[in-house]
């Protein structure tokens, strides 16, 4: 394997492992701060709250008598609760009996609390990542805005186009003849994009000052890059956003389905292609890679893909929407995670889809450095793509994770009893080998996937 190639164009290796470990940090962070405050607001005191494991760097003791410390393995973090044998919150038998006889000293153990103080103080860490999802995407749509309707050219983008007529403000009410529906209706709007006939220049109906005019302007989804996907053929081959591809094996190209044909119907064969870039040409020459993408039917299929995404001719004017409705569109935004994340582990226990498509540490790392290289937005977003990720992930039913002591709880007070200490043990040292396992098979797909 070469080493070099997890190296993204974010500036080298030290820095790639920084932005994995500070986005590692804020998520455990936000996690472990989860189950700290509910466990306080329920009555329970905290002995330890660290972020990393090992050697303690730093320390200090609050007035409440916790503990808080950075440890020099940053790639995790706990919560110590009274009463815990270890960060996998495993009975301290000598503890919990020396708190028998003193029932508000017992009150204040995690293993002395009442079932709803254990159960709201486990199920905080990942509903804290998922609250920190929804606050990030509802920022960015806050900050970046959503696409003014009627549809308006907001910025005009440098293409390699020189007959066109659009100007900044122009609000396109038709192309070619057909009357441009509301963006409102998602529907009708993406079957007007998919119609637009495909010519190297449109006719464009515009109203510019209170007027109706037509002029020209360029094809409407143009071979344009808006985006680099990490650890993508187009990442590797130096493709930039903002780039144009103008033809692929010398065959000239102006519409970005023209470039996604040749793509998928090359069956992975490499491309040589030409690429206007701030009035410059150059040729890049890149294979595509074989992809398991999400359908909205709730399957996968596989494609080959070179890890672009285009968009339209223009910038598109935007506006801010309101916070409520930001706040939902990052709900939904998370909503889709989870059930991608789902659907995905499901395609893959039953072999429809690649195992390859579990990441490990370097994987994860590599793309955050990726994310990171393209700007603070993206970085942010991605992290909170990982929060959800990781909530998600600590809700399975597995013992050691935070789903298997909901699990444990839901038990609990089915019978009225806790599970025996000797069958706790046991389970326990099934989830850890589970999640070490895990952890490994996701390493080795780093390492030897393709």
């Amino acid at each position: 394997m070469d080493i070099f190639a997890l190296i993204p164009q974010f500036g080298g290796l030290i820095w790639t492992l920084a932005a994995f470990v500070l986005a590692l940090s804020v998520i455990v962070a936000i996690h472990e701060y989860g189950h700290y405050i509910v466990g306080r607001w329920s009555g329970i005191h905290a002995d330890v709250f660290s972020l990393g494991f090992g050697p303690v760097l730093w320390s200090r003791v609050d007035q409440r008598g916790t503990k808080w410390q950075v440890a020099a393995l940053p790639f995790g973090g706990y919560v110590k609760f009274a009463g815990d044998a270890n960060a996998a919150s495993g009975k301290d038998e000598d503890a919990m009996a020396a708190a028998q006889n003193d029932p508000e000293r017992l009150r204040a153990t995690m293993h002395g609390a009442p079932l709803w103080a254990r159960a709201a103080t486990v199920a905080a860490g990942p509903i804290f990542n998922f609250a920190l999802s929804i606050i990030v995407f509802a920022a960015v749509v806050l900050t970046s805005g959503v696409s003014r309707d009627p549809l308006t050219v907001g910025e005009l983008r440098p293409l390699p186009v020189a007959d066109r007529g659009l100007e900044v403000g122009d609000e396109v009410i038709g192309i070619n003849g057909v009357p441009v529906p509301s963006m409102e209706d998602a529907v009708a709007y993406a079957d007007f994009i998919d119609a637009v006939p495909v010519v190297p220049v449109l006719d464009y109906t515009v109203r510019r000052d209170g007027s109706e005019r037509d002029v020209p302007g360029a094809y409407l989804l143009p071979p344009l890059v808006t985006g680099v996907s990490p650890q993508s053929a187009a990442l590797g081959a130096g493709l930039v956003v903002g780039d144009v591809i103008t033809a692929i094996d010398g065959a000239p190209i102006f519409a970005f389905d023209e470039l996604k044909a040749a793509v998928e119907g090359g069956e992975g064969a490499s491309l040589a292609l030409r690429v206007w870039r701030d009035g410059d040409e150059l040729d890049v020459t890149l294979t595509p890679k074989r992809v398991d993408e999400p359908q909205p039917d709730g399957g996968f299929a596989t494609q080959w893909r070179i890890g672009i995404a285009g968009g339209l001719a223009f910038e598109p004017a935007t506006q801010t929407p309101g916070v409520g409705e930001a706040i939902m569109s990052g709900v939904r935004q998370t909503g889709r995670i989870i059930e991608g994340s789902l659907s995905g582990l499901g395609h893959m226990i039953t072999g429809a889809i690649s195992t390859c498509n579990l990441s490990g540490p370097i994987g994860i790392a590599q793309v955050s450095g990726t994310m990171a290289s393209q700007g603070a937005q993206s970085f942010v977003w991605f992290i909170a793509v990982l929060s959800t990720a990781v909530g998600l992930l600590n809700l399975f039913p597995v013992p050691a994770l935070d789903g298997g002591h909901l699990v444990f709880y839901a038990y609990e007070a089915v019978t009225g009893k806790p599970p025996s200490d000797k069958a706790l043990r046991v389970l326990m040292t099934f989830g850890l080998a589970t999640v070490l396992t895990l952890m490994l098979f996701a390493l080795g797909n780093d390492l030897f996937c393709p």
